[in-house]
């Protein structure tokens, strides 16, 4: 435990909370012990998603809400958290029952993914939503930025495909707005020199620039519908 500590640099105040975070529930059974981590593993799963909401949101101001849960979705799914798990050998430190460690259980996806989970929640009672926080973001952050382009911000996934060649220029005009004060829709179109290459709406100007570079990339075949 101390080794995992010391690869994920946070020192628990209250030690059992991270022993139960790292016992599977076949352990436990063995072992006759009242607690497994799957009470963690839930509060851990709600955790992640408050956290990894937020720092989408502030990231990508303008990126729409379907948009932010596909991205949400993909950096908290069993493949992102397993991978997470990984990353800092959590599975070593399992305490696992015979017949899962002799199936293979340290390096199942289920399993690393719940042990990742409970790991989160068993920082956030030891040290609050901040140490939680901060332990937590670097991942995101990692995952997001090698994540496929249609996650990304729609802008600058653009802006990057058009810098390849100098010569082009990358302009946002606005076509057209609707509708009172308190509820306008704004159009606008992208245009890549004198070409209208995406058009798109939006409840403000930053969306409707993104759905018109969506409709851009969508044109070039760099994401799909």
């Amino acid at each position: 435990m101390t080794e995992l500590e010391n690869r994920i640099n946070y020192k628990f105040n209250n030690q059992s909370f991270l022993n139960t975070a790292l016992t599977h529930s076949t352990y436990a059974y063995e072992h006759n012990m009242s607690k497994s981590n799957e009470r963690l593993e839930f509060l851990g799963d709600s955790v992640m998603s408050i956290v990894t909401s937020e720092y989408l949101f502030k990231k990508y101001p303008d990126m729409p809400e379907g948009d932010l849960t596909k991205l949400k979705a993909s950096l908290i799914c069993t493949q992102a958290l397993s991978g997470f798990a990984q990353q800092i050998g959590l599975g070593d430190a399992l305490l696992l029952g015979r017949g899962e460690e002799q199936n293979g259980g340290r390096q199942r996806k289920t399993i690393l993914e719940d042990a990742f989970e409970a790991l989160v929640a068993a920082i956030y009672l030891d040290g609050g939503i901040d140490k939680a926080r901060g332990f937590i973001i670097p991942f995101i952050e990692n995952a997001v930025e090698n994540h496929s382009i249609s996650f990304h911000d729609y802008k600058s996934a653009l802006q990057e495909i058009v810098q390849q060649n100098p010569t082009e220029i990358l302009n946002y005009v606005l076509t057209g707005e609707s509708g009172p004060d308190h509820d306008k829709s704004f159009e606008y179109e992208v245009h890549l020199n004198s070409n209208v290459i995406g058009k798109g709406k939006g409840k403000s100007k930053k969306q409707a620039e993104q759905m018109a570079a969506r409709d851009a990339l969508i044109l070039m075949g760099v994401i799909s519908e």
